[in-house]
């Protein structure tokens, strides 16, 4: 197995930016052959952390940056997304799938992120998302 590999980066609130970080965490992924499973949940939950932090935490403020740790060895990848921003409680956005949420757009990211990694914790002041997603064992 590849040895795991660990890099850290500051990118501009930029969606371009946020995209080449994904593209690059999914190209590691893709040479320690994580499954297609894997890929897709870790791409879309990345995508939903990142499109986060630029656009909700940093406001797209140019000024504000978004730092990205990745740790990626032969069973787990955990990702940690930072943004400048205020933060938020998580525990405050309405779950989209009550009945009353069903039209509102909001929620509908973290619940993706949630399901699709094994892992997802904030810090107390809600800037700052760890994610973590365990090897799918073969079928």
């Amino acid at each position: 197995m590849a040895d795991p590999v660990h890099f850290e980066v500051a990118i501009p609130s930029e969606t371009a930016q946020g995209h080449e970080v994904q593209e690059r965490i999914l190209a590691l992924l893709e040479e320690r052959e994580y499954s297609d499973k894997d890929l897709f949940g870790v791409k879309l939950a990345l995508e939903e952390a990142l499109v986060n932090a630029i656009k909700h935490g940093n406001g797209m403020d140019p000024e504000k940056v978004v730092h990205v740790r990745c740790t990626i060895d032969s069973v787990m990848v955990e990702i940690d997304i930072e943004d400048e921003g205020p933060g938020f409680d998580p525990h405050d956005v309405p779950d989209p799938t009550d009945d009353d949420n069903l039209d509102k757009p909001s929620g509908r990211g973290l619940m993706l992120m949630r399901a699709f990694m094994t892992r997802v914790e904030y810090n107390s002041r809600g800037n700052r998302v760890v994610m973590a997603k365990q090897r799918s064992t073969a079928e």
